[in-house]
Protein backbone atom coordinates (compact mmCIF):
# COMPACT_ATOMS: atom_id res chain seq x y z
CA UNK A 1 0.00 0.00 0.00
CA UNK A 2 1.76 3.42 -0.94
CA UNK A 3 1.96 6.23 1.77
CA UNK A 4 0.28 9.03 2.64
CA UNK A 5 3.83 10.72 2.19
CA UNK A 6 4.05 8.78 -1.52
CA UNK A 7 1.05 10.34 -2.75
CA UNK A 8 1.87 14.14 -1.46
CA UNK A 9 5.34 13.99 -2.90
CA UNK A 10 3.47 12.92 -6.26
CA UNK A 11 0.76 16.18 -6.22
CA UNK A 12 3.90 18.24 -5.22
CA UNK A 13 5.57 16.93 -8.46
CA UNK A 14 2.08 17.81 -10.17
CA UNK A 15 2.74 21.58 -9.31
CA UNK A 16 6.04 21.96 -11.35
CA UNK A 17 5.04 19.94 -14.46
CA UNK A 18 1.84 22.72 -14.15
CA UNK A 19 4.64 25.74 -13.72
CA UNK A 20 6.63 23.95 -16.87
CA UNK A 21 3.48 23.40 -19.09
CA UNK A 22 2.85 27.39 -18.94
CA UNK A 23 6.65 27.60 -19.95
CA UNK A 24 5.95 25.76 -22.83
CA UNK A 25 2.97 27.38 -23.33
CA UNK A 26 4.78 30.46 -23.59
CA UNK A 27 7.40 29.14 -26.39
CA UNK A 28 6.66 29.99 -30.14
CA UNK A 29 5.75 27.05 -32.77
CA UNK A 30 8.92 27.54 -34.48
CA UNK A 31 10.81 27.15 -30.99
CA UNK A 32 10.59 23.00 -31.04
CA UNK A 33 14.26 22.95 -30.93
CA UNK A 34 15.51 25.33 -28.84
CA UNK A 35 16.65 24.84 -25.22
CA UNK A 36 14.28 26.26 -22.49
CA UNK A 37 14.69 26.13 -19.06
CA UNK A 38 12.18 23.95 -17.12
CA UNK A 39 11.51 23.63 -13.43
CA UNK A 40 12.82 20.53 -12.00
CA UNK A 41 9.71 18.31 -11.56
CA UNK A 42 11.69 16.50 -8.50
CA UNK A 43 9.88 16.11 -4.68
CA UNK A 44 12.44 17.82 -2.80
CA UNK A 45 11.22 20.82 -0.55
CA UNK A 46 13.04 24.15 -2.11
CA UNK A 47 14.26 22.56 -5.16
CA UNK A 48 14.74 25.32 -7.74
CA UNK A 49 16.84 23.87 -10.41
CA UNK A 50 16.24 24.10 -13.64
CA UNK A 51 16.93 21.57 -16.22
CA UNK A 52 17.41 23.05 -20.10
CA UNK A 53 15.79 20.76 -23.06
CA UNK A 54 14.17 21.47 -25.76
CA UNK A 55 10.05 22.24 -26.39
CA UNK A 56 10.53 18.32 -28.33
CA UNK A 57 12.06 16.55 -25.60
CA UNK A 58 9.53 18.26 -22.90
CA UNK A 59 6.72 16.86 -25.10
CA UNK A 60 8.42 13.41 -25.29
CA UNK A 61 8.37 13.56 -21.72
CA UNK A 62 4.77 14.36 -21.53
CA UNK A 63 3.58 11.61 -23.75
CA UNK A 64 3.38 9.28 -20.96
CA UNK A 65 1.33 11.64 -17.87
CA UNK A 66 3.11 9.47 -15.08
CA UNK A 67 6.84 10.97 -16.00
CA UNK A 68 8.28 13.61 -14.96
CA UNK A 69 11.48 16.03 -15.77
CA UNK A 70 14.34 15.93 -13.17
CA UNK A 71 17.83 17.39 -12.71
CA UNK A 72 20.36 14.36 -12.54
CA UNK A 73 20.09 12.91 -9.06
CA UNK A 74 16.76 14.07 -8.24
CA UNK A 75 15.27 10.75 -8.39
CA UNK A 76 13.28 8.49 -5.47
CA UNK A 77 14.36 4.84 -5.31
CA UNK A 78 10.74 3.44 -4.81
CA UNK A 79 8.34 5.58 -6.21
CA UNK A 80 9.66 6.43 -9.71
CA UNK A 81 12.11 4.67 -12.23
CA UNK A 82 14.70 6.31 -14.74
CA UNK A 83 13.14 5.85 -18.44
CA UNK A 84 15.41 8.08 -19.98
CA UNK A 85 18.23 10.47 -19.29
CA UNK A 86 20.08 13.30 -20.92
CA UNK A 87 23.15 14.97 -19.99
CA UNK A 88 21.65 17.19 -17.63
CA UNK A 89 18.38 15.90 -16.96
CA UNK A 90 16.53 12.17 -16.39
CA UNK A 91 13.07 11.51 -16.84
CA UNK A 92 11.28 9.60 -13.81
CA UNK A 93 8.00 7.02 -14.29
CA UNK A 94 6.00 7.10 -10.75
CA UNK A 95 5.44 3.66 -9.89
CA UNK A 96 2.26 2.68 -8.39
CA UNK A 97 0.28 4.76 -6.21
CA UNK A 98 2.37 7.52 -6.92
CA UNK A 99 1.69 7.27 -10.75
CA UNK A 100 -1.82 6.78 -10.20
CA UNK A 101 -1.97 10.07 -8.83
CA UNK A 102 0.36 11.51 -11.12
CA UNK A 103 -2.34 10.86 -13.90
CA UNK A 104 -5.07 11.70 -11.73
CA UNK A 105 -3.46 15.60 -11.34
CA UNK A 106 -2.12 15.47 -15.12
CA UNK A 107 -3.73 19.22 -16.59
CA UNK A 108 -3.82 17.48 -20.12
CA UNK A 109 -6.25 15.06 -18.99
CA UNK A 110 -9.68 15.39 -19.12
Amino acid sequence: MESDHDTRMAKNEAVFRDVNERIEAGALPADTDKLLAFCCECARLGCNQLVEVTVATYELVRANPQRFLLAVGHELDGVEKIVSHGANYIVVEKIGGAGQVAQALDPREG
